[in-house]
This record gives structure tokens, sequence and C-alpha cells, in this order.
């Protein structure tokens, strides 16, 4: 069953590239009341009694913070890219990020990197480069890749923040105050309300920042980190074939066969058990 709660996450997530394109308004603002509607939910459910002792004292509020910063520039980035390039370009470039924590997870880990570790990097940056020979290199979609690689690298800055952390705040409580540095972040840059997007807000809210990371976690508690991790890759593979039946993305030979490479390091990465890495919770 915890499976099957990890697989439905997966699932879940794996359809923001499609959200994210069809409500057709600015990326900044889509997440901007993606994360007010989610905290709103958020809000709800840590008011429970349950949840109220769950609140971190005052000295550690610095921690969710600053997640919440790495957390913006994750989801920032990675909407932009599939805002300028296709799903699959945003995705896979996104997905170098458990080759990025293999590579930080000796320095604030103090994680040996082993030789499949460097192996699995060593086959992620040639992925990257095959991929980018396939590409058309319009302004746009280079825009689009560099902001799939910069979303990659402050997902990686999350998961290790996370690892640190993780035991020592409810994860409900870390998501409630990731989307309030994001919103908190962005308030100051929205100008209107689109309502015509009302529907990507509440779905996003409600289902990619609410719902899919409480499945996520509670699959956890009964699947081991390192088979969850491998069940994470599943996310870009559900993402591309979202994007085709969706908005009829038929990624190129170089793509496909670069992001082949990509997702054979992570799974080696991941079959060394030295990284425990989850997918993104928006």
């Amino acid at each position: 069953m915890g499976s099957f709660y990890i697989l439905f996450a997966i699932f879940l997530w794996s359809s923001l590239g499609i959200v994210v394109r069809l409500s057709g308004i600015d990326v900044h603002v889509l997440i901007f009341y993606s994360v007010v509607t989610a905290i709103i939910v958020q809000g709800i459910i840590l008011s429970g009694k349950n949840y109220r002792k769950e609140f971190p004292e005052f000295k550690l509020l610095k921690y969710p913070l600053i997640l919440g910063a790495a957390s913006f520039v994750n989801t920032f980035t990675y909407f932009y890219a599939f805002k300028r390039t296709t799903i699959a370009n945003a995705v896979l470039t996104h997905y170098t990020a458990p080759v990025i924590v293999a590579f930080l997870a000796p320095v604030f880990l103090r994680e040996r990197i082993t030789r499949a570790i460097i192996i699995s990097i060593v086959i992620a940056s040639a992925g990257l480069l095959v991929m980018l020979n396939g590409f058309s290199f319009r302004a746009g979609e280079a825009a689009g890749i560099t902001a799939g690689l910069i979303s990659g690298f402050a997902y990686a800055a999350v998961v290790i923040f996370i690892r640190i952390y993780t035991h020592s705040f409810n994860p409900v409580v870390l998501a409630f105050f990731s989307n309030s540095v994001i919103a908190i972040i962005l308030a100051p840059f929205v100008r209107e309300f689109p309502a015509n997007a009302l529907w990507s807000f509440i779905l996003m809210g409600i289902v990619h920042s609410t719902i899919a990371p409480i499945l996520y976690f509670k699959g956890l508690r009964t699947v081991t980190a390192s088979r969850t991790s491998v069940l994470g890759y599943l996310e870009p593979v559900a993402a591309i074939v979202f994007g085709v039946i969706f908005l009829n993305e038929v990624p190129g030979k170089g793509a496909i066969i670069g992001g082949v490479l990509i997702i054979l390091s992570g799974y080696l990465t991941l079959k060394t058990g030295k990284q425990a890495y989850p997918s993104q919770s928006e």
C-alpha cells in the first residue's frame, strides 16, 4: 500500500507541466495564487488539535524559511522551463538533481563518492550533451533548458536541506511555511487576478501542493528510501507521456536518447543506496 501512495503522488506531480502550459498565464502569477490556495488548505489542516503541537519553536523557524527560499527558486525555474521549452526537455533537465545530490552529499552529508556515483555523473553529463545537440537552439528553447538545469540544482539543494532537517519538522508544517515564503516573495509582483485561470490555482494548490505531498510522506512510512527514490524516476516518464497526449509534444531523437542516459545515471546513483531522493513537491 505504501508503494501505491508514492506512485499516486508521483502520478499527480507528473501532470504539473500540462497544468502550467494550459493555464496560459505568467509563471509568477500562477505560482502565487497556487501557493496561496495551498496555504489556506494546509492552514485548515494544521488548525486541528493533532497538528497544533507540531509547530516549531520560534528559533527554529529559520530552517523552513530557508527551505521556502530554495523551493521558490526550484519552483519558479521549473515552471518557467515548462513555459519556454517542451515538457520532455523541462522534466529531463530538472531530473539532473539526483546526480547533483550525489555530488553534494559528501560535502553536506559526509557521504562518500563511489565509483558508481562518478560513472553516473559522467553518464548524466553525456545525456545533457546529447539532448542539447538535438535542439534547434532557438532563444526560447535555450532559456527553457537553462531554467530546467537551474531548477535541478535548486531541487538538489532542497533535497540536501530536507535530509538534514526533516526529522525535526512535520511535513505539513514544512510545506506550510515553505509556501508562505514563496507567497511573500511573489506578492509585490502580482497585480492581477486572472479569473479564467482559477481552475489551475485550485487544482495545483489542492492536488499538487497538498494531496500529493501528504500521500508521498504517508508512503514513506512503509517504503524504504532507496525504493522510493527509484519509484520517483517514473515522474519524468509519465510527464513526457502527458506531454505527448495533451500537447502533442513528441520528443526528438536527441531528447529521447539524452533523457534515457539521464534517467539511467539517476538509477545507478540511487542503486548505490547512498542517496534518499524524494520527488518534487511544488
